[in-house]
C-alpha cells in the first residue's frame, strides 16, 4: 500500500490553506518540502515541526522552478515520490472587468509556474516512479466571477492530459479538482461568497480527500461536498 512506507513529498502553497492542511495531514508520515512567498520567519509555529521549507515565488514561473530545484539539491532528494503542485492566486472582477495585471499574474503563478515546475521534478519523480499531482479547481468549468482563474485552471486540466499521456509508464500525473472550501483565498481575492461560505468544505476535510485521491493516482478527480457525503471513493486508501 502506499502509505505504508514514508515518502518525499513536495507540496507547492503548502504554508497556507488546502496545502497547508494537507502538509499537517502528511507531516507526521512523510518527509515534506513546501513552499510559499513568505520568509521562513513568517511561517514560523504555523508549519509541522520537521517539514523542510524553501521560498519561492511563482510570480516569477522560471525562478520558482530554479528554488526548487536548489532545495531538492540542498535536501539530498534524489527522487521525488510526490509532487503537489498546489500554490495558486485569483482575483474577482473589478467593475466587471480583469486588469491585466491580475490576468498575468493568474496565468503565470496558476499556470506558467506549474509547467516550469513539472518539468523540473520529471527526472526526480521518474527515479522514483513518482505521482504528479496538480491542483485545479471546480472552476475550471468556466466561472463568471473569476474568468482569468478558472481559464488558468482550464489550463492545467489540459497540462495534467497531455503530461498523463506523454509519462505515461514513467510518471503518473493527475488533477484533483476541490470544491469550494473554507480558506483565506476568497478574501484574498476580493470575493465574498456571503451565506454559502457556510456551504463551502472545512480545509482538513478536502485535504483528507486529496490525500485519498492522490494515493489511488486516478485522473480527474472533483473533490466535493457530494464526495464527501458519501464518504469518498477510495475508502482504505492512505497516502
Amino acid at each position: 500500500m502506499i502509505g505504508a512506507v514514508s515518502r518525499r513529498i513536495v507540496i507547492t502553497g503548502g504554508n497556507a490553506g488546502i496545502g497547508l492542511a494537507l502538509a499537517r495531514k502528511l507531516a507526521d508520515r512523510h518527509r515534506l518540502l513546501i513552499t510559499g512567498r513568505k520568509q521562513p520567519g513568517d511561517v514560523a509555529g504555523v508549519i509541522p515541526a520537521g517539514v523542510s521549507y524553501i521560498v519561492s515565488d511563482q510570480g516569477d514561473p522560471e525562478a520558482s522552478a530554479h528554488a526548487l530545484a536548489a532545495g531538492l539539491i540542498d535536501l539530498g532528494w534524489e527522487g521525488v515520490d510526490n509532487a503537489v503542485l498546489n500554490a495558486g492566486v485569483g482575483f474577482a472582477l473589478s467593475d466587471g472587468f480583469d486588469t491585466t495585471d491580475a490576468i498575468r499574474q493568474t496565468l503565470d503563478i496558476n499556470l506558467a509556474a506549474a509547467i516550469a515546475q513539472a518539468h523540473l521534478l520529471y527526472p526526480f519523480l521518474e527515479k522514483s516512479r513518482g505521482t504528479l499531482t496538480f491542483v485545479g479547481s471546480v472552476a475550471h468549468r468556466g466561472s463568471a466571477a473569476i474568468p482569468a482563474y478558472a481559464a488558468s485552471k482550464a489550463g492545467l486540466h489540459g497540462l495534467a492530459r497531455a503530461l498523463r499521456s506523454e509519462w505515461g509508464g514513467r510518471v503518473a500525473v493527475q488533477i484533483l479538482h476541490p470544491g469550494p472550501t473554507r480558506t483565506d483565498m476568497h478574501e484574498k481575492a476580493g470575493y465574498d461568497p456571503g451565506r454559502l461560505r457556510a456551504l463551502f468544505l472545512d480545509a482538513d476535510d478536502t485535504a483528507k480527500m486529496m490525500a485519498a485521491a492522490i494515493a489511488s493516482r486516478r485522473s480527474p478527480v472533483t473533490v466535493s461536498w457530494l464526495r464527501y457525503l458519501v464518504g469518498g471513493a477510495f475508502t482504505g486508501r492512505r497516502l
